[in-house]
């Protein structure tokens, strides 16, 4: 099977083309080999992924047929990243979304309308 396809099938990517987008920069290595996305997969290989800026290391077990169950991936996959970088990143997402700015979105016309009409009373009032 090729790696595109076995990335998609084991859900680690949502569609082929970003796995393949994912072999072609190089962000797929075969025991430390760049990864082609047509390259063939077999049994016992590690794989090493980046993405999202961490590096995920995976121990191919076996290819699936299509593109299987979220249940049934860890027949196929063993995941062998390391629990501290994947706690780390698990930080970093909490740290952006508690740092997120929230906003009250697209501001509506009477919002836009009471900001133009504001700027002109300052502007009118600072040319006096």
């Amino acid at each position: 099977m090729r790696i595109d396809k076995y990335l998609w099938a084991i859900r680690f990517y949502k569609s082929r083309n970003e796995a393949s987008i994912a072999c072609k920069k190089g962000h797929i290595r075969i025991d430390e080999v760049v990864a082609k996305p047509a390259r063939e997969i077999f049994g016992g290989e590690q794989l090493m992924i980046r993405k999202n800026q961490m590096e995920f290391t995976l121990l191919v077990l076996g290819t699936p047929r299509s593109r299987v169950g979220a249940k049934l991936v860890e027949r196929y996959a063993k995941d062998l990243t390391p629990e501290d970088i994947r706690k780390a990143r698990s930080e970093i997402a909490i740290n952006q979304a508690k740092n997120r700015f929230e906003t009250g979105g697209r501001p509506s016309k009477k919002n836009r309308r009471d900001l133009m009409d504001f700027m002109e009373s300052e502007s009118d009032s600072t040319d006096e």
